[in-house]
């Protein structure tokens, strides 16, 4: 008689049993959901910082493919797309993600650069203005200054520039901007002090050390500045100086800074050596 009683409480337990491992099989599957979200962003942040351009493109390409209601995912792909110099792509992108309810000032921000990368400054423009000016970010005043530069409303850049300047801890890009403005403007002594003045924030920018000395030499300060740099670095330097020299008519001091270049540079400095022979061939003649 306690047989059916027995078997009751046998298929009870295999009831309950059933239930903890159905519960069981959720939280193990909700647990793989939760570390498969956490390993692809973590592999979307690697794509868009340390990954070859290209193998990002794929990646995102693939993954908005497969998932095409995700907006990060087009943000990823527009942003790969941009590091792999393809910025008529990324602006197509970017039309779909800012036309989305989704779609941010950031998203209308990065659309403007791409567009400036593209050479479509009117639309840059036209874009930026659409920000509202409570948004107030380091990108979009750098770009803002790009674009007053871009019609010579030299007011309106310098005020950008300065306020992009002030809102990131790294300003050495911006200056430097803000220096080759200054000298394409010929405010070579404006220009050389924003060009030292990046450097002191990153030293290690070569470019920046190139518009410096340019900006000396249109000066006709003939002597390299003392900032730090490297042997290759010097005669790559002097050599830059030596054509300023020349180009404005100081052919003598031009030579001498030619030499120093191709002495002072620790291989062989062809286009140096070269244009120190054609130098000598013209005083010759």
């Amino acid at each position: 008689m306690r047989h059916p009683i027995l078997t009751i409480l046998c298929l009870g337990g295999a009831v309950a049993l059933s239930a903890c491992n159905k519960n069981s099989d959720a939280d193990v599957q909700r647990a793989v959901k939760a570390v498969n979200v956490i390993d692809e962003s973590n592999l979307n942040d690697i794509m868009l910082t340390v990954g070859d351009p290209n193998e990002a493109v794929a990646y995102f390409q693939k993954a908005s493919t497969e998932n095409p209601d995700r907006i990060d995912l087009k943000r990823g792909l527009a942003k790969s797309l941009v590091r792999a110099q393809r910025p008529t792509e990324a602006i197509a992108v970017l039309d779909q993600v800012t036309a989305s309810p989704e779609g941010t000032d950031d998203d209308r921000v990065e659309l403007a650069d791409a567009l400036i990368r593209a050479n479509e400054w009117d639309r840059a423009k036209v874009e930026l203005n659409k920000v509202p000016p409570t948004h107030e970010t380091y990108q979009r005043y750098r770009l803002e200054a790009m674009v007053a530069d871009s019609t010579k409303d030299w007011k309106k850049a310098d005020s950008f520039y300065e306020t992009a300047a002030g809102l990131t801890t790294k300003p050495a890009g911006v200056l430097n901007n803000w220096g080759f403005s200054k000298l394409s403007r010929n405010d070579f002594a404006g220009a050389e002090k924003l060009f030292l003045e990046a450097i002191t924030f990153d030293p290690n920018l070569f470019t920046t050390k190139n518009n410096l000395v340019l900006a000396r030499g249109a000066q006709r300060k003939y002597e390299l500045p003392v900032i730090k740099m490297t042997q290759e670095e010097r005669a790559q330097l002097l050599y830059t100086l030596a054509l300023t020299a020349v180009k404005q008519g100081d052919v003598s001091v031009g030579k001498g800074l030619m030499q120093q270049a191709v002495d002072t540079s620790p291989q062989h400095f062809e286009a140096a050596v070269n244009s120190l022979a054609a130098l000598d061939a013209n005083v010759t003649n």
